[in-house]
């Protein structure tokens, strides 16, 4: 009976978690705080970006074995990289903030689909999955960066969010088989609905 109330305060702290950051603006404005707070903040106040990092976590969790640190280290590997491009103007003359949105929608409705349907991938290629959504993450991130902002440390902030939302994600794991299904069964149907919404 214990473990089965535990699951339900989880799946209730996680329930809110998500209103929470639904109510709170996707993508701070002029007075979003600058530096490691605003890097912090950045990816907690992102539905989009909410979702497709704590499903990271319970995809990870989901696979098991070696996956269960590289695909999420995949991530915040490449995240890097992609902010990196960003603030560098590496990252290609023509890539505007709309297109980033939607790979970000995308990567919230394919890693919700894997959950869903419990796809069992090699970890290379887990890897390969999670770094190239990490990527248009990243961009975001280094986008939306305030013009006041240290960029070592906004890029330290945001990079510690994910860490934290990945580690949610392997926690909430514990809920059980199908509890995480219909988790990232809810979390493909809101990447759904930002792609069309957007």
């Amino acid at each position: 009976m214990k473990p089965m109330k535990h699951a339900r305060t989880i799946t209730l702290s996680l329930l809110c978690l998500f209103v929470y950051a639904g109510a709170a603006s996707a993508h701070p404005g002029g007075h979003a705080p600058t530096g490691f707070g605003g890097g912090l903040a950045h990816p907690l106040l992102g539905l989009d970006h909410l979702l497709a990092m704590i499903a990271v976590g319970l995809w990870a969790a989901q696979q098991g074995g070696r996956a269960l640190w590289a695909v999420p280290a995949a991530f915040v590997g490449a995240m890097a990289l992609g902010g990196g491009l960003a603030a560098s103007g590496l990252g290609g003359s023509g890539l505007a903030l709309p297109q980033v949105e939607t790979g970000i929608a995308a990567s919230v409705l394919v890693l919700g689909l894997l959950i869903a349907t419990r796809q069992r991938w090699a970890v290379t290629a887990g890897m390969a999955v999670a770094a190239s959504f990490a990527l248009f993450h990243g961009y975001a991130h280094a986008l939306e960066m305030p013009l006041a902002a240290s960029p070592a440390l906004y890029a330290l902030g945001f990079l510690m969010a994910t860490v934290l939302l990945h580690g949610a994600g392997i926690a909430a794991s514990v809920v059980g088989r199908y509890a995480i299904q219909m988790a990232g069964a809810a979390i493909a149907a809101s990447g759904l609905v930002m792609l069309l919404g957007g």
